[in-house]
């Protein structure tokens, strides 16, 4: 699959980069700049590093503000829930931003394209090429409305813990045990999906899917506090 031109996701985003360099590095792999090393390109790997911390900054300012009366801790947990692989490929994906990778051949035949962890990486090196070319102002601007929008809102808690909100419930219900359990792998090994049940008391009260493990337990334990 060629990926499509960076020009359109420009326009798309209503975005403008002053150095195109950049936004290139941002979409281009390891392993598309070391099958063109006469090129002498830069691949996404150092954009990663600095988005990852741009991300950081820009949530723990919108979680500062958004919840003046949660403690640090509280901030804390809800940061690394946001700042997460998962939200991170979603976000990514929502933006059809695999579609715009450059990868090596061999990197594309086995499914890189939707590597969750690949797909990620390209979210924060776009935000770190972003960063430097626009500064974070423009970042701001971005992540209010491209991804802000997309967290999710549980009462007055921002993106909590699933878990930790149903094994509280449970306690304090006095419902009995509660426990979680695997009860499915499926897709290829660059995509795996994980499916979890949640009991409480012996009785099932959610099941959840999700690309790890934790995921797929967090997913069964929202749809078990809907319930």
């Amino acid at each position: 699959m060629n990926s499509l031109p960076l020009s359109q996701l420009c326009s798309k985003l209503e975005v403008t980069f002053s150095d195109l360099t950049l936004l290139k590095a941002a979409f281009t792999h390891s392993s598309f700049r070391n099958e063109h090393k006469r090129e002498h390109m830069k691949d996404n790997e150092r954009l990663e590093f600095l988005g990852d911390a741009v991300l950081e900054l820009c949530v723990s300012q919108y979680l500062f503000q958004a919840l003046p009366d949660a403690p640090e801790g509280e901030l804390t947990r809800m940061r690394s829930t946001i700042v997460c692989e998962s939200s991170l490929v979603a976000a990514a994906r929502n933006l059809d931003f695999p579609r715009y990778l450059r990868l090596g051949k061999g990197e594309e035949l086995s499914g890189g394209r939707e590597r969750p962890s690949l797909v990620a990486d390209v979210f924060e090196a776009f935000i770190g090429a972003l960063f430097l070319d626009q500064g974070l102002h423009v970042v701001e601007q971005f992540m209010t409305r491209h991804f802000y929008p997309r967290i999710e809102i549980v009462g007055e808690r921002l993106h909590r813990d699933y878990k930790t909100m149903l094994q509280e419930y449970v306690q304090k219900q006095n419902l009995g045990v509660l426990m979680y359990d695997i009860i499915a792998e499926r897709g290829p090994a660059h995509d795996r999906e994980f499916v979890a049940q949640v009991m409480v008391g012996g009785t099932l009260w959610g099941e959840g899917v999700g690309h790890s493990k934790k995921e797929a337990e967090q997913n069964a334990a929202r749809k078990a506090l809907h319930r």
